[in-house]
């Protein structure tokens, strides 16, 4: 078994799973605690890279297109402190975290792993119940039904909408996009049915609107990634 450890976290391989636990220090960002423990399975990764660094480096693990629903939903919007996906070595540690680069590589050749896209998640989704807050509405999900409320912030248009409630079987999709610059991000839930005009999130009912990443854009990732899987 291969192991590396530090205060952004421990992780483990034992030949066919990368084992991910989160620190629980300060600086560990709020979403990888919140998500807490994941097991990636050797399948679902594309390889590994060790990225060494004046005070100590960055390990990552590249997973194959599709096979998660946290990185599919936001579509590659987590910052590198947000991402499960990669930790911080710490300095003195860099030989360690090289040994357990190559001992995934050898298992991803051993194995014949393709790098290729999969045709289905290959981790689960964050676990049930959810609940995350934006800028103007908190949204819940527990495993079967979307809830949104809507706070006294909200435009005039959603409250004459009222709260919205969604079963899975309601939903062709759920769309999550950070703030960036002035533009505000969104949690979006897409209802069956025919298409309609696309709404600024300030203005759409079935979207929660988002600024920042560190207040609230966590959580929300989370609930988005829970509903995609």
């Amino acid at each position: 078994m291969a192991e590396l450890m530090g205060r952004d976290g421990n992780w483990s391989f034992d030949t066919d799973v990368v084992r991910i636990v989160p620190g629980r220090d300060r600086g560990v960002h709020k979403l990888r605690q919140e998500l807490g423990e994941v097991a990636v399975p050797l399948a679902a990764l594309a390889g590994i890279a060790y990225e060494p660094g004046r005070k100590g480096g960055r390990l990552r693990l590249r997973l194959r297109t599709g096979a998660d629903s946290l990185l599919h939903v936001t579509g590659g919007g987590l910052p590198d402190d947000a991402n499960p996906f990669q930790v911080a070595v710490e300095p003195g540690r860099a030989g360690v975290a090289e040994y357990f680069a190559d001992e995934v590589r050898q298992a991803l050749t051993i194995e014949q792993i393709p790098d290729g896209p999969t045709d289905r998640y290959l981790l689960p989704g964050p676990a049930v119940p959810l609940a995350a807050t934006g800028v103007d509405g908190t949204a819940t999900f527990d495993g079967e039904r979307v809830h949104i409320d809507w706070l006294w912030s909200t435009s005039e248009s959603k409250k004459h909408a009222g709260a919205r409630d969604f079963a899975l079987t309601d939903l062709a999709g759920v769309e999550w996009r950070p703030a960036v610059g002035l533009e505000s991000g969104f949690l979006r839930f897409r209802p069956h049915g025919p298409a309609t005009p696309i709404l600024k999130p300030e203005h759409d009912p079935n979207a929660i609107e988002l600024w920042g990443f560190k207040k609230q854009s966590g959580a929300t990732a989370l609930l988005a990634a829970a509903v995609a899987a």
